[in-house]
């Protein structure tokens, strides 16, 4: 057994008044990571016939697993301790979810991404501020929501939490020759370190490493008043230029440096070359990180994984911008920076939208050159985080969606993807309705399709549909999964077409599940349907109404505004077809109910986006030509595009509070736009040519 140890599990079988199954393990029992997932196989095969036969195998690979049967066992193999968590983990639920060990399927998956990653916004000094995620204070601090997330994030098959916090030091450390920078007594402090210490160890008990990821230029409050330096620290205000002082550099570097010395559980940490560096050119924010970041990680006793976030801007403004030159630049650092441990390249795939088209099409600034991966990079691989700012209340789940956003995205030189918000967090449940169908605690358990469908493709993308409609169907009743999974798939699209139809940049320049955006003056408006008529696309297979419109009708090879609303109907006609099936069955629990309430709230954005897409064409038709039947129809289709906006806003407000605090609008709801609405039917009526 040379390179290879083994567990030997043996099974019991039950007999009249016996105690459940022993599972006994002759060694290795102190493998944390193996240690969880035995945890979840234990009541799945407590009472089952049969032998276990746990070992690691450094020849499948990190990460990887087999299952094999002979004739004495069930064989788990496991590249490495992760490998072999995962293994466990999927014997376990091949076990519940195919009634019985007997019918687990032999088969070797290596992960098809090495970094598989959630992004998480902290509460305490936030990007953002707002009650949107300042609710979460008491909730992020209670290693017990930490405990069932990080479960989650292991079982499917997530390997990296990222934390963002515009300064977390000052939560983690007194700084050694800044003591002033702390506003904690020393009580007060010890209780934070047990915390993060508790935090990040059982995130690494669960094979998950754990990366902190700032914001650049900022200091602790307290620094910034003793010192009369970085004064927008005070109000957490994240647009302008940053302090260069020399002090400031120094601050930052030794924070860097004792974070990574005084908490050996964390494995990175990650910048941002954007905020607080207005007034920067780029070679001065890349002397800033190399003084700060890049140093104090260097003048660590260890050496700590890096994140490095691609410049979010060209030139010296905050807004973003690309240029050839800076990702010149930028590579020129990256391929410079001591490799002897991992650097991540990150990029925004299709800005704060990667909800939207399954191709590439911009990153935060505009578009870019193959500069940094023609040739491949030797010191980095790119990642690219999918934000998620389009949807927080509706559930959502589609997996064809994701495996071609891999397929189209997956590179050699593609390290993996981040998944998460910034204008969300998903720890305190503030949206959904109190009642005893509520069956979950914590926002993520309510989104726990999401959440199952990118960790489970991101590790293996060939993971059949049949794991997802199993678990439906387990949670819901058997026979249902292969609709649900349906259903939510052609409801799920809704969104993407959206973002893909109507070019989003920044966070609130587009939320399609509120169907809003936030103009400059930073007041949210509604997606009217001048917008609709005018707004550039983000994916070029589609063409905008007005250039449809202009080219008489025609659509040159490419999905036409009419081709979209056709779509956009069928999908949803499928999708209602299936949650009209389902509630016609018996047993049909509360909380399958809100899931199927949360399809039908889709199907009906997307058939009112359908409508309004119809009435855009008509109405920019009339406009050009005078055809008064085109302004007739126009009318008419808005009309019926407000009786679905009516129906979107009563089912959502069936199950979920009326009104929510959105991060830019403390008090949204569907049905505050229900003027605005109408006010499109005004619009076509008032239209002249």
């Amino acid at each position: 057994m040379s390179g290879m140890f083994r567990w030997i599990v043996p099974f019991v079988i039950a007999v009249a008044a016996a105690p459940a199954a022993d599972i006994r393990l002759d060694a290795g029992a102190g493998s944390p990571p193996v240690e969880f997932a035995l945890s979840r196989l234990r009541p799945v095969v407590q009472s089952q016939e049969g032998r276990i036969d746990v070992a690691l195998d450094a020849a499948l690979g990190a990460e990887a697993f087999r299952t094999r049967r002979t004739a004495a066992a069930l064989e788990i193999r496991g590249g490495d301790e992760r490998g072999l968590m995962y293994g466990i983990l999927d014997v376990a639920e091949q076990a519940r979810l195919r009634g019985g060990l007997a019918n687990v399927p032999q088969r070797t998956v290596r992960p098809r991404f090495s970094f598989r990653t959630i992004k998480f916004n902290l509460p305490w000094m936030s990007y953002r501020k707002g009650e949107a995620l300042q609710v979460h204070m008491e909730t992020c601090r209670d290693l017990e929501f930490w405990r069932g997330y990080l479960d989650m994030m292991a079982e499917n098959r997530f390997n990296t939490l990222t934390l963002w916090n515009l300064h977390p030091f000052t939560f983690l450390i007194r700084p050694r020759n800044f003591p002033e920078a702390s506003p904690f007594s020393d009580a007060e402090l010890a209780d934070w370190q047990r915390f993060w210490h508790s935090l990040f160890r059982m995130a690494k008990d669960r094979g998950i490493e754990v990366y902190l990821v700032n914001w650049n230029v900022f200091v602790s409050s307290e620094f910034a008043r003793a010192h009369k330096v970085a004064p927008y620290s005070e109000t957490w205000s994240i647009g302008g230029p940053g302090d260069k002082s020399e002090l400031v550099e120094r601050y930052m570097r030794e924070c860097v440096t004792q974070v990574i010395d005084e908490y050996p559980e964390l494995a990175g940490l990650g910048i941002t070359l954007g905020e607080r560096m207005a007034g920067f050119t780029s070679a001065e924010r890349r002397a800033w990180i190399d003084n700060t970041i890049i140093a104090g990680m260097k003048a660590a006793k260890r050496r700590a994984k890096l994140i490095y976030r691609a410049p979010l801007t060209a030139d010296t403004g905050a807004s973003g911008s690309t240029s050839v030159e800076t990702e010149r630049v930028t590579r020129d650092a990256l391929e410079k920076i001591d490799s002897s441990a991992a650097t991540w390249v990150e990029f925004k795939y299709n800005w704060s939208h990667g909800h939207s088209s399954n191709r590439l099409h911009i990153v935060h600034g505009g578009k870019l050159t193959d500069t940094y991966w023609n040739p491949a990079p030797a010191n980095y691989r790119v990642v690219w985080t999918m934000r998620n700012e389009d949807f927080f209340v509706l559930r959502w789940g589609d997996p064809n969606y994701i495996r071609d956003t891999i397929a189209n995205n997956g590179e050699d030189w593609v390290g993996g993807f981040i998944i998460g918000s910034e204008c969300y967090i998903p720890a305190k449940d503030y949206i959904h309705g109190d009642g005893p169908h509520r069956t979950w605690k914590y926002a993520w358990e309510r989104q726990w399709l999401f959440y199952k469908l990118w960790g489970r493709l991101l590790y293996d993308p060939a993971t059949p549909d049949e794991v997802f409609e199993a678990e439906l169907a387990h949670r819901y009743g058997v026979g249902r999964g292969a609709g649900l999974l349906n259903a939510y798939r052609l409801a799920s699209r809704v969104p993407l077409r959206i973002a893909s139809f109507t070019r989003g940049t920044w966070d609130g320049d587009l939320y399609s599940e509120g169907f809003v955006t936030q103009k400059a003056e930073r007041k949210v408006t509604f997606l009217d349907i001048d917008y609709m008529i005018n707004r550039e696309v983000l994916d070029p297979r589609y063409i905008s109404i007005a250039e449809f419109v202009k080219n008489g009708g025609k659509a040159e090879g490419r999905i036409s505004p009419l081709d979209l609303a056709g779509t956009l109907d069928r999908d949803a006609a499928e999708a209602q077809r299936i949650v009209t099936a389902v509630r016609a069955q018996s047993g049909v629990s509360p909380t399958l109910e809100c899931e199927l309430a949360d399809i039908e709230a889709w199907n009906a954005l997307g058939r009112y986006v359908a409508a309004k897409l119809r009435g855009g064409v008509a109405l920019a038709t009339f406009r050009a030509g005078g055809d008064a039947a085109q302004q007739k129809r126009a009318v008419t289709e808005l009309e019926t595009a407000a009786g679905y906006w009516k129906q979107l806003a009563s089912t959502i407000e069936s199950h979920d509070r009326p009104v929510i605090p959105y991060i830019f609008d403390p008090k949204f709801s569907w049905s505050k736009w229900l003027p605005d609405v109408q006010k499109d039917i005004e619009t076509a009526r008032a239209a002249r040519r």
